[in-house]
């Protein structure tokens, strides 16, 4: 399901000077006895992380920079999205965003490279959707943004527009232009 009836489906904000993309980990196995860091993905989460890949892919949003949470989970999202990628940027996992609320999200954010022009973070809820929606602002999608007040099912991200550094990124400062929920949640 994407949310953004507003843009045609390969133009996920190719306009703006940065990308945002906030990625919720795909499905993942119970605990189990596990620790929660140490989850896996659930078969079904195999399948989304490689359908988000193929779509972010196909709609020409490659990151890069990759910020991801330590979590096995999380990981094993990112290795199987990166798949359908050509070449891999950079990435870094970040034993801060494992455990970060909104506002570490966003101090993490601000500590983004100025170079990096489409930066995908890979993360948990309810955090994910809370930061997209803390930065969306004016001219943000109207479905976009009620999808993500809600939260978001697992393997879905959302998109934002920044017309300014990473650095000064602040509540309402980014345009929301689209959310896409993998199949499995349609």
């Amino acid at each position: 399901m994407s949310v953004s009836p507003s843009r045609p489906a390969g133009d996920l904000g190719s306009s703006a000077g940065r990308r945002l993309v906030l990625l919720r980990h795909a499905q993942a196995e119970h605990h189990g006895g596990l620790s929660d860091e140490m989850r896996t993905l659930h078969p079904t989460g195999r399948r989304q992380a490689a359908h988000v890949g193929h779509h972010l892919a196909a709609a020409g949003v490659v990151p890069d920079l990759v910020i991801c949470s330590i979590a096995v989970r999380t990981r094993q999202t990112w290795e199987l999205v990166a798949s359908a990628f050509g070449a891999r940027p950079p990435v870094e996992y970040s034993e801060d965003l494992y455990g970060a609320g909104i506002s570490g999200t966003l101090e993490i954010v601000a500590g983004i490279p100025e170079e990096a022009r489409t930066v995908l973070v890979v993360g948990h809820e309810p955090v994910m959707s809370g930061v997209a929606y803390v930065l969306a602002g004016p001219g943000s999608d109207s479905a976009a943004l009620a999808r993500v007040r809600v939260g978001v099912p697992t393997g879905t991200y959302s998109v934002l527009e920044v017309d300014r550094p990473w650095d000064r990124l602040e509540r309402g400062s980014a345009t929301l232009t689209t959310v896409f929920v993998p199949p499995h949640h349609r």
